[in-house]
């Protein structure tokens, strides 16, 4: 695959997310950052400055993991100057993508929206983020919000709880496959019409496509306890739910009738038995009961014996992991990823979403604010002179 050169005006989690992916392939990212924007304030990416300080006070824990591989620019795009930086950027290196999740209000004065862009360069791909997309041009988005007004936090939680937020930013990991996806289609594309293309993203939307189990119900009809808040049991298939044992919980999934008929063959199980319980509709309505059953048995045992015996009678299942946990699972734990510390050590990160043949599982640790400013415009034709009196004028950093 060809090594593709992106530039993405990129902060917080969602977009940082994506051009990962991008870096996963071997591409080329170059993150944009702004110039300081006043006295005592950070300057960059705000997420540079959160969680513990792992190498510098500019590179966090919460920094790390979604920006290894890439490298760091800071230009002032409110003047005209860094603009036209910008621009002889993308027009000398031969941009591929161009990325940004800022608000659309700020497309055009920063020069960076798709029209003036694409004059630039005709087969440039051209994805943003937004909260709701360019029609709402000034509305902020954060994952959180987002997972309140798409309806989320009404379906996570316990009925007579609170609604409750997911404990993964999935709306921002949502928001950067979707630019990944999409960014790829338009390469696709691209070897038919030599043309690049745009696309806007809005978190509100990727997050509402996925409400394919419960908003559909809404013009069926659907009682509004098919579509809120469960717990942990699954809204549908009975008795799927987590159950207490001696030594902690169990997971136990069940997708079919076929499934119920083996569960109750196993002896510890055979009381839970009833003719009326042999479809999943008859289970349903005999939730409140079989829950409270399975619960009073899986009680008696410890994790282990019940994982034997949902093993033995083919029955989905799984202990509940904590983090540190997860890294140790064998599946997971030769797929690590990995960067270095500048002092050597070693930092395991996620694994990559899909195995890549030939792709490296080890990557630079995340550049500094601004790193690269001065590399890269040396390689567009920027001399060294012109660069320190950009960075005296507040136009690079």
């Amino acid at each position: 695959m060809k090594r593709r050169i992106v530039v993405s005006m990129e902060q917080a989690l969602s977009l940082t997310y994506a051009t990962l992916r991008f870096v996963h392939l071997g591409w080329r990212v170059i993150r944009l950052e702004s110039t300081p924007l006043g006295p005592g304030l950070p300057a960059g990416d705000p997420n540079r400055y959160i969680g513990s300080r792992v190498a510098d006070d500019d590179r966090r824990s919460y920094f790390i993991a979604p920006n290894v591989g890439k490298e760091a620019i800071a230009l002032n795009l409110k003047d005209f100057r860094g603009r036209e930086i910008l621009h002889r950027i993308i027009r000398t290196l031969g941009v591929d993508v161009f990325c940004c999740n800022t608000l659309p209000g700020r497309y055009k004065p920063f020069g960076i929206d798709y029209e003036t862009l694409s004059a630039i360069r005709p087969e440039l791909i051209w994805a943003g983020i937004s909260a709701m997309g360019p029609e709402y041009p000034d509305t902020p988005g954060y994952d959180p919000m987002i997972q309140a007004m798409a309806g989320y936090m009404e379906t996570t939680g316990f009925a007579d709880g609170p609604p409750t937020l997911n404990g993964i930013p999935i709306i921002d990991l949502k928001a950067g496959d979707e630019v990944f996806a999409n960014v790829m289609m338009g390469l696709a594309e691209i070897a038919e019409t030599g043309r690049g293309k745009r696309f806007d993203v809005s978190m509100l939307q990727a997050a509402a496509s996925w409400l394919i189990t419960t908003l559909p119900l809404i013009d069926f009809d659907a009682a509004p306890e098919e579509y809120s808040r469960w717990g942990n049991a699954h809204r549908k298939f009975i008795p799927t739910n987590v159950y207490p044992t001696k030594d902690g919980y169990i997971y136990m999934a069940m997708g079919a009738d076929v499934q119920w008929q083996r569960f109750v063959q196993i002896p510890k199980f055979a009381p839970l038995a009833r003719e009326s319980r042999r479809s999943n509709n008859g289970r349903y309505a005999d939730r409140a009961a079989i829950y409270k059953e399975i619960g009073a048995i899986t009680a008696q045992h410890t994790t282990g014996e019940i994982e034997a015996d949902f093993r033995r009678g083919k029955i989905p299942n799984a202990r509940i992991n904590t983090v540190p946990q997860v890294r140790e699972l064998a599946p997971i734990k030769s797929r690590l990823t990995r960067t270095r510390l500048p002092g050597g050590k070693t930092i395991c990160m996620q694994p990559m979403s899909v195995d890549l043949p030939e792709a490296t599982r080890e990557y630079a640790f995340p550049p500094k604010y601004g790193a690269d400013t001065d590399s890269i415009l040396h390689e567009v034709g920027i001399a060294a002179d012109d660069c320190r009196a950009l960075r005296a004028e507040g136009i690079i950093a």
